[in-house]
């Protein structure tokens, strides 16, 4: 039932998505230029309502740009870092290390996120949250000291002295300006939608799970109940189903998961709203494509899914922000219990990271749209 329910929605999703992207117009008119809308731009329904700013919506000529820019290493100051250093497409967008390395050399203080499906889940950028938009995203890495190291202002005369990028500015914005820079690039990493991994299929029935990655499906979706002899992984009480990122309202795609104690907590999206109950708390990230996209953690300090199941089974740090879905969600039938645990078998544990490799999607890390327009 479910599957049956899921394929038709699909389906009407694609005429639903594109009334709102078109809006009912051929062209979008830009100063004295045209550009024209994405034509076959579509996006799951189960995946959630989803918003493009009225001024950059989603062209032809945007996207294509945004492509360009997301490749060039002009970008960065000394020619060498482009955005897609710190994402590889055959990574899922993320770079396969601990920590980021830019331009300095130096290891930053932050795993780098995979860019998969921007459009969902918590309005807020970054590990802590720091900014509201993708636009706005855009040239915090460009003009970091250690990331890119870029000047907005050298850049935007680099272009402009680009025959190239002179073209494609006039069509898709106009000019070359530091805002337009910035839709650029947002436009593009709102295409990047990864929907197309064995879940998605199962989703959309057409494909089967083993059991074993069933189990773990079910798992996932479960929040432990004792006295109901539910056994759950806990995992969709931060992960939300479908999109298995953070949720969407103020600041629940936030959660302080028990990796530190109380005297070693970062400042997290504290630093940002300043209320002292968000310490430690960090974006939610999305398990899409989880198995491509370790090291994990805000700070990359597990290598591999078996540790991270591993630190919520035996490994998790009480503190006053702790999350209480992760300070609560226990399968022990033992009675008190002291420390927070899931208390899951080892058949459990490898069933759940079977169905989180049921989340990688081929397809998008391939995708040639996505790839390096220079090679």
């Amino acid at each position: 039932m479910l599957n049956r329910l899921v394929k038709k929605t699909l389906s009407i999703s694609a005429i639903v998505i594109a009334i709102i992207v078109l809006g009912g117009f051929a062209y979008i008119e830009i100063g004295s230029n045209r550009a024209t809308p994405i034509t076959d731009f579509s996006a799951p329904f189960v995946f959630g309502q989803f918003r493009v700013p009225e001024d950059n919506p989603l062209t032809d000529e945007a996207v294509e740009l945004g492509r360009r820019l997301f490749y060039d290493v002009r970008l960065s100051g000394n020619n060498e870092v482009s955005c897609a250093t710190c994402h590889r497409q055959q990574l899922a967008f993320t770079d396969g290390r601990q920590t980021a390395i830019g331009v300095s050399g130096k290891a930053l203080a932050l795993n780098s996120m995979s860019l998969a499906n921007l459009m969902w889940g918590p309005r807020h950028f970054f590990w802590n949250g720091r900014v509201t938009s993708l636009e706005e995203q855009a040239l915090v890495p460009i003009q970091h000291a250690d990331e890119m190291d870029q000047s907005l202002a050298e850049l935007v005369d680099e272009l402009k002295a680009d025959s190239q990028y002179k073209s494609l500015f006039s069509v898709a914005y106009g000019r070359i300006t530091n805002e337009n820079i910035a839709k650029a690039l947002a436009s593009f990493q709102r295409t990047l939608i990864s929907s197309d991994s064995k879940y998605d299929k199962y989703l959309r029935g057409e494909a089967t799970l083993t059991e074993q990655e069933n189990l773990g499906r079910k798992l996932f979706v479960a929040h432990p109940d004792v006295k109901a002899s539910l056994r759950g992984g806990n995992c969709i009480d931060c992960h939300s189903q479908f999109l298995t990122s953070g949720f969407n309202t103020l600041y629940d795609g936030f959660s302080n998961n028990g990796l530190d104690s109380e005297e070693d907590l970062l400042p997290g999206l504290e630093e940002v709203t300043q209320i002292r109950a968000h310490r430690g708390l960090f974006k939610v990230p999305t398990l899409r494509n989880i198995a491509l996209t370790a090291p994990y953690m805000h700070d990359g300090r597990f290598a591999t899914l078996e540790q991270v199941l591993d630190h919520y089974n035996e490994g998790i740090k009480m503190s006053s922000t702790l999350s209480p879905l992760i300070a609560e969600a226990d399968n022990s039938t033992k009675g008190v219990v002291t420390q927070a645990s899931l208390n899951l078998t080892e058949h459990e544990k490898t069933a759940i990271i079977a169905f989180l490799h049921t989340l990688t999607d081929r397809q998008f890390i391939a995708e040639e749209k996505f790839s390096n327009p220079f090679d």
